[in-house]
């Protein structure tokens, strides 16, 4: 089963105003893989998602990405099976940063001009993390991957997207899932779950839902960065989100 059934068209109509001018995507590192594939990235799938950053950009939204790892490695999961907490976590960065790379290359054959920045030094591959530099390139109209997560062990990504939101003082963080939206209970499960249009940080936390860890979740409430949760298997829910048109679930103050 594919991930997306179309590629969303990249233009989209000239009289849309976006509600949000810069914003964090969140992906996981298991969107670029093709259910029941051996492969841990389908060229495919990235070309895909590319497509749906690319129409965000060129709304004019000031766009950057952070990628999970767990398609290559799982630093958790290492850890629960005897290896050590900070090497597999480590190793988990550095699969943030094959995933960072493929989709780099899938948005510049696009024509998009993209800069990847990694919070562990790797110069011959990608950029430092530097904000400044950061914010300049998205302020010229590239689109800034952010890999290697913070760049410390016992971090997950999720965090490492409520950081650089609050660092580069984004207006949301639009996590892309494989739901659509935040429920009170699981829904593969539940066939009865609810799921919510808009929640506060506090409700969130209180009911232990599942939309970032709890790490995450502090940054973004006290940064007042909203979430909005939404299913990328339909590519129009990347932009109908920056227009600010009812998609998923939002989380916020």
């Amino acid at each position: 089963m594919r991930l997306f059934w179309f590629i969303f068209p990249a233009m989209q109509s000239e009289t849309a105003a976006p509600l949000y001018k810069r914003v964090v995507i969140k992906l996981s590192g298991e969107a670029l893989r093709e259910k029941g594939a051996k492969e841990n990235i389908s060229p495919q799938i990235v070309r895909e998602i590319a497509s749906c950053v690319k129409a965000v950009h060129e709304l004019g939204v000031q766009t950057s990405i952070v990628i999970g790892g767990g398609n290559i490695w799982r630093g958790l999961s290492a850890s629960h099976s005897g290896m050590d907490r900070t090497t597999a976590d480590y190793m988990g960065m550095l699969a943030t940063v094959i995933n960072g790379l493929a989709l780099k290359s899938g948005l510049e054959e696009m024509g998009v001009e993209t800069r990847v920045q990694t919070a562990i030094d790797m110069r011959n591959v990608a950029e430092p993390f530097i904000l400044g530099r950061a914010i300049r390139h998205l302020e010229i109209g590239r689109v800034v991957i952010f890999v290697a997560g913070t760049g410390n062990p016992y971090f997950s990504t999720d965090t490492t997207a409520a950081l650089r939101a609050s660092e580069i003082r984004a207006d949301v963080i639009l996590k892309a899932t494989k739901v659509d939206g935040v429920y009170d209970s699981d829904p593969n499960k539940n066939p009865n779950a609810k799921r919510y249009e808009r929640l506060s940080f506090g409700e969130a936390l209180t009911q232990r839902l599942q939309v970032m860890d709890s790490t995450a979740f502090s940054l973004c409430m006290d940064n007042k960065i909203p979430i909005i949760v939404f299913d990328m298997s339909r590519p129009e829910n990347f932009t109908d989100a920056v227009l600010g048109k009812t998609v998923g679930t939002t989380v916020s103050d």
